[in-house]
Protein backbone atom coordinates (compact mmCIF):
# COMPACT_ATOMS: atom_id res chain seq x y z
CA UNK A 1 0.00 0.00 0.00
CA UNK A 2 1.22 3.46 -0.71
CA UNK A 3 2.15 5.93 2.13
CA UNK A 4 -0.70 7.87 3.24
CA UNK A 5 -3.15 5.32 1.32
CA UNK A 6 -6.29 5.58 2.87
CA UNK A 7 -7.73 1.47 2.53
CA UNK A 8 -10.81 1.94 2.34
CA UNK A 9 -10.62 4.64 -0.70
CA UNK A 10 -10.47 2.94 -4.69
CA UNK A 11 -7.65 3.85 -6.34
CA UNK A 12 -7.89 7.45 -8.54
CA UNK A 13 -10.07 7.26 -11.64
CA UNK A 14 -11.73 4.12 -10.75
CA UNK A 15 -15.22 3.45 -10.43
CA UNK A 16 -16.38 4.04 -6.61
CA UNK A 17 -19.18 1.98 -5.31
CA UNK A 18 -19.34 2.49 -1.85
CA UNK A 19 -20.45 -0.98 0.08
CA UNK A 20 -22.53 -1.13 2.98
CA UNK A 21 -21.78 -2.56 6.76
CA UNK A 22 -22.59 -6.61 6.16
CA UNK A 23 -22.10 -6.96 9.65
CA UNK A 24 -23.83 -6.79 13.36
CA UNK A 25 -20.45 -6.61 14.76
CA UNK A 26 -19.25 -3.35 13.08
CA UNK A 27 -22.32 -1.43 13.32
CA UNK A 28 -22.04 -2.41 17.24
CA UNK A 29 -18.53 -1.12 17.31
CA UNK A 30 -19.22 2.33 15.34
CA UNK A 31 -21.69 2.86 17.88
CA UNK A 32 -19.91 2.33 20.65
CA UNK A 33 -16.80 4.33 18.90
CA UNK A 34 -20.05 7.67 18.74
CA UNK A 35 -20.85 6.72 22.09
CA UNK A 36 -19.73 10.26 23.06
CA UNK A 37 -20.44 11.72 20.50
CA UNK A 38 -24.38 12.47 20.47
CA UNK A 39 -24.45 13.90 16.59
CA UNK A 40 -22.50 11.71 15.28
CA UNK A 41 -24.12 8.84 16.78
CA UNK A 42 -27.46 9.99 15.89
CA UNK A 43 -26.68 10.64 12.20
CA UNK A 44 -25.49 7.32 11.78
CA UNK A 45 -28.12 5.62 13.51
CA UNK A 46 -31.05 7.45 11.27
CA UNK A 47 -29.00 6.67 8.07
CA UNK A 48 -28.58 3.07 8.65
CA UNK A 49 -32.40 3.19 9.73
CA UNK A 50 -34.24 4.88 7.51
CA UNK A 51 -32.45 4.43 4.15
CA UNK A 52 -32.51 8.45 3.32
CA UNK A 53 -29.80 9.70 1.06
CA UNK A 54 -27.40 12.08 3.24
CA UNK A 55 -28.24 15.46 1.67
CA UNK A 56 -32.11 14.03 2.56
CA UNK A 57 -30.92 13.70 6.35
CA UNK A 58 -28.96 16.91 6.37
CA UNK A 59 -31.90 18.84 4.88
CA UNK A 60 -33.98 17.79 8.46
CA UNK A 61 -34.91 20.59 10.88
CA UNK A 62 -35.08 20.20 14.79
CA UNK A 63 -38.68 21.03 14.64
CA UNK A 64 -39.50 18.03 12.16
CA UNK A 65 -38.14 15.85 14.58
CA UNK A 66 -39.09 17.01 18.04
CA UNK A 67 -41.44 14.94 19.90
CA UNK A 68 -41.62 12.21 17.75
CA UNK A 69 -42.21 8.90 19.11
CA UNK A 70 -41.58 5.35 18.21
CA UNK A 71 -43.85 4.37 15.22
CA UNK A 72 -44.13 7.71 14.34
CA UNK A 73 -44.02 8.89 10.31
CA UNK A 74 -40.90 11.21 9.49
CA UNK A 75 -42.10 12.45 5.50
CA UNK A 76 -38.88 13.57 3.47
CA UNK A 77 -38.74 15.06 0.13
CA UNK A 78 -36.73 13.01 -2.12
CA UNK A 79 -33.79 15.12 -3.56
CA UNK A 80 -33.76 13.29 -7.11
CA UNK A 81 -37.50 13.12 -7.29
CA UNK A 82 -38.66 16.09 -5.60
CA UNK A 83 -41.44 13.33 -4.49
CA UNK A 84 -41.93 12.77 -0.54
CA UNK A 85 -41.14 9.13 0.87
CA UNK A 86 -42.13 8.26 4.38
CA UNK A 87 -39.89 6.02 7.27
CA UNK A 88 -41.08 4.64 9.89
CA UNK A 89 -39.19 5.77 13.43
CA UNK A 90 -37.87 2.67 15.38
CA UNK A 91 -36.68 2.76 19.24
CA UNK A 92 -32.73 3.16 18.06
CA UNK A 93 -34.10 6.28 15.97
CA UNK A 94 -36.33 7.83 18.61
CA UNK A 95 -33.36 7.38 21.52
CA UNK A 96 -30.43 8.48 19.34
CA UNK A 97 -32.59 11.51 18.50
CA UNK A 98 -34.26 12.10 22.10
CA UNK A 99 -29.96 12.44 23.07
CA UNK A 100 -29.24 14.51 20.51
CA UNK A 101 -31.82 17.38 20.62
CA UNK A 102 -31.02 17.33 24.67
CA UNK A 103 -27.44 18.19 23.47
CA UNK A 104 -28.24 20.16 20.55
CA UNK A 105 -26.13 23.47 20.51
CA UNK A 106 -29.92 25.49 18.82
CA UNK A 107 -32.25 22.87 19.95
CA UNK A 108 -34.24 25.30 21.20
CA UNK A 109 -35.06 26.41 17.30
CA UNK A 110 -37.08 24.88 15.27
CA UNK A 111 -35.83 26.18 12.30
CA UNK A 112 -32.26 24.89 13.08
CA UNK A 113 -30.26 22.16 11.00
CA UNK A 114 -30.29 19.00 13.19
CA UNK A 115 -27.45 17.71 11.96
CA UNK A 116 -25.40 20.76 12.50
CA UNK A 117 -21.45 21.85 11.35
CA UNK A 118 -19.08 22.72 14.23
CA UNK A 119 -17.01 24.37 11.44
CA UNK A 120 -20.29 26.41 9.46
CA UNK A 121 -21.60 28.35 12.01
CA UNK A 122 -25.53 27.66 12.51
CA UNK A 123 -25.56 25.80 9.03
CA UNK A 124 -25.78 22.21 8.22
CA UNK A 125 -22.95 19.50 7.83
CA UNK A 126 -22.27 18.66 3.68
CA UNK A 127 -22.56 15.27 2.09
CA UNK A 128 -18.92 15.60 1.74
CA UNK A 129 -18.58 15.71 5.60
CA UNK A 130 -20.58 12.81 6.38
CA UNK A 131 -19.07 10.98 3.72
CA UNK A 132 -15.50 11.96 5.43
CA UNK A 133 -17.17 11.13 8.99
CA UNK A 134 -18.16 7.24 7.37
CA UNK A 135 -14.92 6.30 6.10
CA UNK A 136 -13.08 7.76 9.31
CA UNK A 137 -15.26 5.58 11.45
CA UNK A 138 -14.97 2.43 9.23
CA UNK A 139 -11.18 3.30 9.40
CA UNK A 140 -10.82 3.48 12.84
CA UNK A 141 -12.93 -0.25 13.34
CA UNK A 142 -10.71 -1.58 10.30
CA UNK A 143 -13.72 -2.28 8.06
CA UNK A 144 -12.62 -3.56 4.77
CA UNK A 145 -13.77 -2.22 1.40
CA UNK A 146 -14.84 1.48 0.10
CA UNK A 147 -17.54 3.35 2.56
CA UNK A 148 -19.31 6.61 2.09
CA UNK A 149 -22.58 8.37 2.85
CA UNK A 150 -24.35 5.75 1.10
CA UNK A 151 -22.94 2.95 3.10
CA UNK A 152 -25.42 3.98 5.62
CA UNK A 153 -28.47 3.55 3.02
CA UNK A 154 -27.08 0.51 1.61
CA UNK A 155 -26.57 -0.70 4.78
CA UNK A 156 -30.36 -0.82 5.56
CA UNK A 157 -31.02 -2.38 2.54
CA UNK A 158 -28.85 -5.01 2.66
CA UNK A 159 -29.94 -5.92 6.52
CA UNK A 160 -33.57 -5.51 5.53
CA UNK A 161 -32.74 -8.08 2.42
CA UNK A 162 -30.31 -11.13 4.79
CA UNK A 163 -32.18 -10.42 8.26
CA UNK A 164 -35.87 -9.41 7.09
CA UNK A 165 -36.32 -11.43 3.78
CA UNK A 166 -37.41 -8.27 2.30
CA UNK A 167 -39.06 -8.71 -1.01
CA UNK A 168 -36.67 -6.72 -4.50
CA UNK A 169 -40.29 -5.03 -4.63
CA UNK A 170 -40.70 -3.94 -1.21
CA UNK A 171 -37.06 -2.00 -1.32
CA UNK A 172 -37.26 -0.50 -4.69
CA UNK A 173 -40.74 1.18 -3.08
CA UNK A 174 -38.88 1.97 0.56
CA UNK A 175 -35.65 3.35 -1.70
CA UNK A 176 -37.71 5.54 -3.62
CA UNK A 177 -35.53 4.05 -6.49
CA UNK A 178 -37.65 3.52 -10.52
CA UNK A 179 -36.36 0.48 -11.22
CA UNK A 180 -35.09 -3.04 -9.71
CA UNK A 181 -31.86 -2.60 -12.10
CA UNK A 182 -31.21 0.20 -9.43
CA UNK A 183 -32.27 -1.70 -6.17
CA UNK A 184 -30.21 -4.54 -7.16
CA UNK A 185 -26.69 -2.63 -7.60
CA UNK A 186 -28.07 -1.28 -4.11
CA UNK A 187 -28.47 -4.57 -2.38
CA UNK A 188 -24.66 -5.69 -2.95
CA UNK A 189 -25.24 -9.63 -3.94
CA UNK A 190 -21.95 -11.21 -3.95
CA UNK A 191 -20.97 -13.97 -6.44
CA UNK A 192 -20.75 -16.38 -3.27
CA UNK A 193 -24.35 -15.77 -2.56
CA UNK A 194 -25.52 -16.50 -6.50
CA UNK A 195 -23.34 -20.12 -6.34
CA UNK A 196 -25.48 -20.67 -3.22
CA UNK A 197 -28.69 -20.87 -5.06
CA UNK A 198 -27.12 -23.59 -7.36
CA UNK A 199 -26.28 -25.93 -3.82
CA UNK A 200 -29.55 -24.84 -1.59
CA UNK A 201 -32.08 -26.53 -4.11
CA UNK A 202 -31.77 -30.11 -5.98
CA UNK A 203 -34.70 -30.89 -8.11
Amino acid sequence: MQKGRNSNHPPKGSCIKVQPLRSLEEIAQIKALLADQPRNLCLFTLGINTAYRANELLSLTVGQVRGLQVGDVLDVKQSKTNEYRIAVLNSMSVTSLDNWLKQHPRGQYDDAPLFVSQRRRNRSLTVSAVSNLVKKWCRQIKAVGNFGSHTLRKTWGYHQRIANHASIALLMRAFGHRSEAQTLEYLCITSGEVQQLYMAVEL
